[in-house]
């Protein structure tokens, strides 16, 4: 795993700010501590850090190809390379290495744009044809690699693995985009493209990027997307058969590495399916990671422990302790815009722990949104059979009145908070699954922010990026319309990027290979009742599974990966809380009405109602201000500014 950084005038052939383009690459040393270097050419640079995986001995970049003309800095693996080096050396091609990276310039010479087609892997990379005067760059089908781009007033186009390292270009502007800030208060992170600044923006999961010399506007192309197409007929058996047979050939292609290798296990249903697939690939005992937790409502270490025995691994567990506040300012560092999904904080220490013993790991993550795994779901598809039943003319009148009249129950089970099942009914069904999945409701953001910020919003509201998705959905039924919202929203702008920050922090590789293209595509395919069972998610996941675990992990209810922010805020950080909510930093923005922050933080502490999510939602943004967008801005001595 590696950074990437680059630097193309777009208008001219000008000699590149080799200092510019170091300290860049230099903001990501933790992404590669083992080798950095650069390259520049009148017009261009590319910059790389080097986390060494495969042909540790050669596989050093900005890579070439024979003659020179072609250029690559890449961050990931392509699974499939050595067949790919096959079939390029047939058709004349010649290679001086044995790396995946070497792949790239050669498949550019012989596919063009199309050549991301040919890669399996998880991917993201910059390559400069001088020939061509093409600058093309390409983000993995699924965004398991993260990148950032920006365009500035001077013509400079400017890309890299972390905003960190665009933020170091001097010429970037840092005002806020209102609109991100909006999405970020309804999700918690920020969904793909935008970015929290108004000049950069990220490059969607499938999508490719040419920037050509005297070229004045950025249209990224799309290149593929979950496609959903149905299956011939195919029984219940054969699913089983064929899942476990695609699940053991993708986790068997992620397994190719020069260095240690291991797996975080969880005890949860992926991680463990992982685990006990490895086991059966490797000749000798897996190396698995877990993390403990001294409250038993959030501990799974003894299920991890389970598969751990059955299956003999080397594994390794740590307590980490409650009271791991000190974190809260190192991951806004990490993640360089907000970011609120409190689960960042375990999976930190969780790298931290797999760093000791391994430099690459293989994890659980992306099953939940492929399988149908989320509570979430189930509840969406009881509402959908009442909004098949009844008109939105009728609905919308009377679950809204039964949504205002019913008091709000946090506390309670969710069976029993009929308010949000009403105000779900009363809505369309994007609506009602953007109700489910806001941190703050409509509502609540109304009272959050100020009038004037209400105004710089010219009207634009969070559930447009749900809208959008929406309108591109090549899925028919209900089920898997929100899965692809999920893969298209939170997958990408909050779970593989929790992972992806965490794990470069402690220069750790982590391998998803749920996140398989071509697993993703088959799965895809499957008929939806084959997922979501009744009150079962992962259905077929599951009853393909058994013969590998027991009951006890399957079938047990899922915990989540969480911290108890709820009692924090009513102990050890409650003044640390009232501190950062009520102190100058949000005050300053104009963004917040002060007044209903000081509500929630007296109704939260108070015991009469639950803000823990939005509260740590406002703390994380306090943080990000203070330790990235202050930081950023000392040597300016000008105030925060929203575009």
């Amino acid at each position: 795993m590696c950074g990437i950084v680059g630097l193309f005038d777009i208008h001219r052939k000008s000699e590149i700010d080799k200092q510019q383009l170091e300290r860049m690459n230099q903001t990501q040393v933790h992404r590669g501590p083992n080798e950095g270097d650069i390259y520049t050419e009148p017009g261009i640079g590319l910059g790389h850090r080097r986390l060494s995986i495969i042909d540790v001995s050669s596989g050093q970049q900005p890579l070439f190809n024979e003659d020179g003309s072609v250029v690559v800095v890449f961050n990931g693996e392509i699974y499939n390379f050595k067949l790919l080096v096959n079939e390029l050396t047939a058709l004349g091609h010649k290679f001086r290495t044995h790396s995946d990276t070497e792949v790239i310039v050669h498949a550019w010479e012989e596919w063009g744009e199309r050549c991301v087609e040919r890669f399996r892997g998880m991917f993201a990379f910059g390559l400069w044809d001088r020939n061509q005067e093409t600058l093309f760059m390409a983000r993995d089908r699924l965004g398991i690699k993260p990148f950032y781009y920006a365009l500035l007033e001077n013509g400079s186009f400017i890309f890299s693995s972390e905003l960190k390292a665009i933020l170091a270009h001097t010429d970037f502007n840092r005002e806020m985009d209102p609109r991100a800030i909006e999405d970020y208060f309804s999700y918690g992170y920020i969904p793909e493209p935008k970015t929290i600044f108004k000049q950069a923006n990220k490059l969607s999961p499938g999508f490719s990027l040419s920037v050509r010399r005297g070229q004045t506007s950025l249209q990224p192309k799309q290149y593929w997307d979950v496609p959903f197409t149905p299956h011939d007929a195919i029984s219940e058996q054969e699913a089983q058969e064929e899942l476990i047979t695609k699940l053991r050939d993708s986790v068997n292609i992620h397994l190719m590495t020069e260095v240690p290798l291991g797996a975080f296990l969880s005890g949860g249903v992926d991680s463990s399916a992982v685990v006990a697939m490895m086991s059966g690939l490797m000749d000798e005992p897996v190396n698995t990671c877990s993390i403990s937790f001294g409250d038993p409502k959030f501990n799974e270490s003894s299920y991890a422990q389970e598969v751990a025995n059955r299956y003999q691994t080397k594994h390794y567990v740590e307590q980490v302790g409650q009271n791991d506040f000190d974190l809260i300012d190192k991951l806004a560092a990490l993640y360089d815009e907000p970011f609120a999904d409190s689960s960042a904080m375990p999976t930190y220490r969780v790298c931290e722990l797999a760093k000791k013993n391994v430099t690459v790991v293989l994890s659980g993550d992306g099953g939940d949104e492929n399988l149908a795994g989320y509570r979430r779901y189930r509840w969406h598809m009881y509402e959908e059979k009442t909004r098949s039943v009844l008109s939105h003319k009728i609905r919308k009148p009377l679950f809204g009145l039964l949504g205002n009249l019913y008091p709000k129950a946090d506390w309670a089970p969710k069976v029993l908070r009929a308010k949000s099942t009403f105000e779900a009914l009363a809505r369309d069904s994007v609506e009602g699954y953007f109700h489910s999945v806001s941190i703050m409701d409509n509502k609540m953001r109304q009272r959050l922010f100020t009038p004037s910020f209400k105004n710089d919003l010219q009207d634009y509201h969070a559930i447009e990026v749900l809208r959008e998705h929406a309108n591109q959905c090549p899925a028919e039924d209900a089920l898997s319309s929100v899965q692809y919202l999920d893969i298209k929203t939170y997958l990408v702008g909050d779970i593989l990027t929790k992972v992806d920050r965490a794990s470069m922090a402690h220069s750790l590789e982590v391998r998803v290979p749920l996140l398989d293209h071509e697993l993703v595509e088959w799965i895809s395919g499957l008929p939806a009742s084959l997922k979501l069972k009744g009150t079962e998610g992962k259905y077929i996941f599951k009853k393909s599974l058994e013969p590998y675990l027991s009951d006890n992990i399957l079938y047990r209810d899922k915990m989540g990966f969480s911290i108890p922010i709820a009692s924090w805020f009513r102990g050890e950080l409650r003044e640390r809380l009232r501190s950062a909510i009520l102190g100058p930093v949000l005050a300053e923005t104009g963004i917040f009405n002060i007044k209903f922050l000081e509500e929630m933080l007296d109704h939260h502490q108070s015991g009469r109602r639950d803000y823990s999510a939005p509260l740590w939602t406002l703390l994380m943004f306090e943080s990000f201000l203070r330790n990235t967008y202050h930081h950023e801005k000392l040597n300016n001595s000008t105030e925060p500014k929203v575009a």
